[in-house]
C-alpha cells in the first residue's frame, strides 16, 4: 500500500509539473516568455511548453490595431486665442518583447506624447488655419508621433483631430464674417448678371441697328436702282415721241396736246368738291384739237373703211386753210361757262 500511494503520489506531481508547463497562447496576442526574470522568447499564437518554475509568461502584448483616445484639452493659438480640441490615435504593436520592456506602460505613454505634440503644432498656428487645415494638423502629428514611438516596437497608423470648439464670442464674430461673406458673393453674383444682361441688352441693340441701317441702305439702293430704270423708260417714251412728232409733224403733237388735256379736264368732271364745275377754256379749243386728233388717226393708219389704198398727194399741193370755226356766243362780262357734273366730256358734240 505504502509503494503504491507512493507511485500514485509521483504520478500526480508528473502531472502537475506539465500542466503547468503548458501555455496555449491565443490569436492577436503574443506572450513573453521570461526564464529566470530574463526576456527570452515571444510565444506566437498556439501550444507552447515551458518549464515550470523556470519559465514564466511575463506579458501578454495585444498585437491588434488599437485606438486611443485623447481627452479634450484646451490650447492658445499663435494669435492668442483660447481653443478646445480633442484627437484619437491608431496604432499597432509590431515588436511585442520592445513594446513590452522598453517602456513602462505603453498606453500612457502615448497618449501623453500625443497630447504634447498636440499644443506644440495647433499653438504654433493661426485660430483661421487650426480650423481650415486639419489635414495639415493630422499629417504634421502622425510624422511626429510615429517618429517617437518607432524606438518601442509601435507603429502608429492615423492620428486625427475629432473636434475644435472656439470661443462663444469668436464663434459668433465668424458666423457674422461668414454671413457678411456670403451677402458680399451675393451682391457680386447681383451686379455681375446685371452687367452681363446689359452687355446682351447692348450686342442686340447694336445687331439691331446694324440689321436696320443694312435694311435702309438695301432698300434705298433699290429705290435709286427703280428711279434709274423709271427715267430710262421715261426717256425711251420721251425718244419715241419725239420720233413720232418728227415723222408725223404738228398733227402727232396735237394728238399728245389734246390726250393730255382731255384727261385733265375729266378729272374736273369727277372731282367730287361740287356738283357743278367751272373751267376758263372754251369750247372750240377742245373741238379743234379733237379735230386734229381725227386727221392723225386717218394719216397713220393708211387705209380707210373699204379698205382701198390713200389716193396720190399731187406734185405742188395747195394749201387749204382750214374752215373758220363758228364765232362763240357772245358771253356776259366776267363770266366763264359751266358743264355739267354727269356729262360726256365738254364742247364735244
Amino acid at each position: 500500500m505504502d509503494l503504491l500511494g507512493v507511485l500514485v503520489a509521483i504520478v500526480g506531481l508528473v502531472v502537475i509539473f506539465l500542466a503547468m508547463g503548458v501555455r496555449v497562447v491565443k490569436q492577436g496576442y503574443v506572450y513573453t516568455i521570461e526564464r529566470l526574470g530574463k526576456f527570452t522568447l515571444a510565444a506566437e499564437p498556439g501550444l507552447h511548453l515551458i518549464i515550470p518554475f523556470i519559465d514564466r509568461v511575463g506579458q501578454k502584448v495585444n498585437m491588434m490595431e488599437q485606438v486611443l483616445d485623447i481627452p479634450g484639452q484646451e490650447i492658445i493659438t499663435a494669435d492668442n486665442a483660447m481653443v478646445g480640441t480633442d484627437a484619437v490615435v491608431f496604432f499597432q504593436v509590431l515588436d511585442a518583447g520592445k513594446a513590452a520592456y522598453e517602456v513602462s506602460n505603453l498606453y500612457n505613454a502615448i497618449m501623453a506624447l500625443t497630447t504634447t505634440n498636440l499644443r506644440t503644432v495647433m499653438g504654433s498656428m493661426d485660430l483661421d488655419e487650426t480650423l481650415s487645415k486639419r489635414d495639415e494638423i493630422n499629417a504634421r502629428l502622425l510624422s511626429v508621433v510615429d517618429h517617437a514611438t518607432s524606438p518601442w516596437g509601435v507603429k502608429i497608423t492615423r492620428v486625427e483631430i475629432k473636434d475644435i470648439r472656439p470661443p462663444m464670442d469668436i464663434s459668433e464674430a465668424m458666423a457674422r464674417q461668414m454671413k457678411a461673406e456670403r451677402l458680399k458673393r451675393a451682391e457680386i453674383l447681383e451686379a455681375e448678371g446685371d452687367r452681363a444682361s446689359k452687355i446682351l441688352r447692348a450686342e442686340g441693340e447694336k445687331q439691331s441697328a446694324i440689321l436696320e441701317a443694312e435694311g435702309r441702305k438695301e432698300s434705298a439702293f433699290r429705290d435709286a436702282e427703280a428711279r434709274e430704270r423709271e427715267a430710262e423708260a421715261e426717256a425711251k417714251a420721251t425718244q419715241v415721241v419725239n420720233d413720232v412728232i418728227a415723222g408725223s409733224g404738228s398733227q402727232a403733237l396735237n394728238y399728245f396736246v389734246a390726250q393730255e388735256y382731255t384727261k385733265a379736264v375729266g378729272k374736273f368732271a369727277t372731282s367730287p368738291n361740287a356738283k357743278t364745275i367751272l373751267f376758263p377754256v372754251e369750247a372750240t379749243q377742245l373741238i379743234g384739237s379733237l379735230g386734229g386728233i381725227g386727221e392723225l388717226v386717218k394719216d397713220i393708219a393708211g387705209d380707210g373703211p373699204g379698205g382701198g389704198s390713200p389716193p396720190p398727194r399731187p406734185a405742188n399741193p395747195t394749201r387749204t386753210a382750214p374752215s373758220p370755226s363758228p364765232a362763240p356766243r357772245p358771253q356776259p362780262r366776267n363770266s366763264t361757262p359751266t358743264v355739267p357734273r354727269s356729262g360726256g366730256t365738254p364742247g364735244a358734240r
